[in-house]
Order: C-alpha cells, then sequence, then structure tokens
C-alpha cells in the first residue's frame, strides 16, 4: 500500500473511533441505569412471573417503562435545576418530620432489598446444588 492510502486510512479509523467514542459517552450511563435492576432478586422474579403469568403481563412493560422514564427524568431535571438531593428538597417542601420519616421508609426499603438480594442468591446456589459444608 502506499503511503497515501494508509495514511487515509489511518485518518478514517480516527473518526471512527472518536464517533464510537462519543456515542458511548451519550449512551453509556442509560445503559448502566437499564441493566440496574439485573440482579439475583429482579431475575428471580421475572423468572416466576413469565412462569405463572406468561404473556399475560406483557402490556404493562410499556406502562412501567414509561413511568420510570417519566420518574427518572423529574428527578433528574430537580437535581440539575436546583442542585439539591431528594432529601433536601423533601425538607424544603414539607419540613423535617416529613423528610425524617420519608427517609426512614428509604432506608428500611433499601434493607429489605439487601436481605431479598441475599436470600435470593442463597436460593439459587441451592438450586444448583452448590452447598458448602
Amino acid at each position: 500500500m502506499n503511503k497515501v492510502a494508509v495514511t487515509r486510512q489511518r485518518k478514517v479509523r480516527r473518526v471512527w473511533m472518536r464517533q464510537l467514542l462519543i456515542l458511548l459517552s451519550v449512551i453509556g450511563p442509560g445503559l448502566i441505569t437499564a441493566n440496574v435492576d439485573n440482579d439475583a432478586t429482579g431475575i428471580t422474579g421475572y423468572s416466576l412471573a413469565g412462569a405463572q403469568y406468561g404473556y399475560g403481563l406483557l402490556w404493562a412493560i410499556v406502562l412501567v417503562t414509561f413511568s420510570l422514564a417519566v420518574v427518572q427524568e423529574m428527578a433528574a431535571r430537580m437535581g440539575v435545576v436546583t442542585g439539591k438531593g431528594l432529601a433536601d428538597l423533601i425538607r424544603e417542601k414539607f419540613g423535617v418530620r416529613i423528610t425524617f420519616w420519608s427517609m426512614l421508609l428509604l432506608l428500611v426499603a433499601n434493607a429489605a432489598t439487601t436481605v431479598a438480594e441475599f436470600a435470593a442468591a442463597i436460593a439459587m446456589s441451592n438450586v444448583y446444588c452448590w452447598h458448602y459444608a
């Protein structure tokens, strides 16, 4: 190959790599957010619901996806515009008492999710007979 062809090929490759990096930087956080619930309890729940109901609840995916997009969009806009987190915004609007109870409920929900994660992991280890003596 001559030098002109090699130089042109390198330039095309650089442009292609730059476009790919821009694309990944734009959709990367969305891909991570979309996969955030693909964990042991989520997969177990999806499998059980699919086994029990089949395609009967497929319509709910549209509603759930739409509502999740709306909530995430609102939360992102509130955070960007005010520069404050959820607890600060609740405290400003409703006071300290409501903020305390909402954060306590959030803590309980997160603790329950963590317990469910470990329970699902233990249940899956029992399914695959990975018993530890």
